[in-house]
């Protein structure tokens, strides 16, 4: 009876955990379309944006800007990192910390030192784990990011990059391709080149006029585009995190009612070994009184 009791016991409390993790895979399936919506509606705007600004500067030759220009005698750069608050995401912080700590790797063996500014507390805790030294930490965003959160923290960069302090600017954060595909990667966002590939055929370009001067709209087109791009990160960031706790929650959801069968059947089979040993007792006992 005891092993019964326990087998029950067991199979009760993974029914539970079945149904909290059910409740957090619909409730991240309903937050994931949130975040997607958001993201794909920001996306025609930045890639038309980053269009506009490479015309212009393939149109408007000799143009020079704070923030197109090297600092090769900078041995400092900046490394933006955007992580989850919480857990329960599958593989979703680890992937993005594992090419992180890659690249912040490969630029200390090249002589560059990064000041690291991290969003999340999962990736601030890691970096605690690890000792490994935090510029700043952002934690007032969220999985909801609006452009307002996100464009002081562009602002502080980029005033950094043009000061001279840092050589460059990354952003550490997971792409989102599709539902089915998302990827880890770290993107310069600075110093901000436009060029054309090599060998593309630019012959049949529109000829632009510009009002105001090509110089004026480079100043205020190409710290938007910062912010954009930026921006566009955190919500490819928001996306993949709930897509990854969607699948974390339905993979362990589909565990719980696997072991709640192998339970049940364990269940069972200490009940049928139970009645028939109670069976041989009743007849052994008929037996000896016969």
């Amino acid at each position: 009876m005891a092993n019964r009791r326990v087998l029950v016991r067991r199979r009760n409390s993974t029914r539970n955990i079945r149904k909290i993790t059910r409740t957090m895979q619909l409730i991240a399936t309903a937050r994931f379309q949130a975040a997607f919506n958001r993201a794909t509606a920001s996306r025609p705007y930045t890639d038309k944006l980053a269009q506009l600004i490479e015309g212009l500067a393939r149109a408007a030759t000799g143009l020079d800007h704070p923030l197109m220009e090297t600092h090769e005698d900078v041995p400092h750069e900046a490394l933006l990192v955007l992580t989850s608050d919480r857990g329960l995401c599958g593989g979703y912080n680890a992937n993005v910390l594992r090419t992180v700590v890659e690249h912040l790797d490969s630029r200390a063996e090249a002589g560059i030192e990064t000041a690291v500014t991290m969003v999340g507390k999962k990736g601030t805790n890691y970096f605690r784990f690890l000792r490994r030294e935090v510029a700043e930490v952002v934690s007032d965003i969220g999985d909801k990011p609006r452009f307002e959160q996100v464009e002081p923290v562009a602002n502080r960069l980029m005033e950094a990059f043009i000061r001279g302090e840092i050589a460059a600017l990354h952003v550490g954060y997971m792409k989102f391709a599709s539902a089915g595909k998302q990827m880890p990667v770290v993107e310069r966002l600075l110093p901000l080149s436009y060029e054309a590939p090599e060998g593309e055929d630019t012959a049949g370009e529109v000829l632009y006029e510009f009002s105001p001067s090509p110089q004026e709209l480079l100043d205020e087109l190409l710290p938007a585009s910062v912010r954009v791009r930026l921006f566009q990160a955190f919500t490819d960031a928001a996306v993949s995190e709930q897509v990854a706790r969607m699948v974390a929650m339905k993979a362990a959801t589909d565990a719980a009612e696997d072991m709640i069968k192998r339970l049940t059947m364990q269940y069972n089979r200490a009940r049928q070994t139970q009645v028939t040993m109670e069976l041989l007792d009743i007849v052994g006992g008929a037996n000896a009184l016969a």
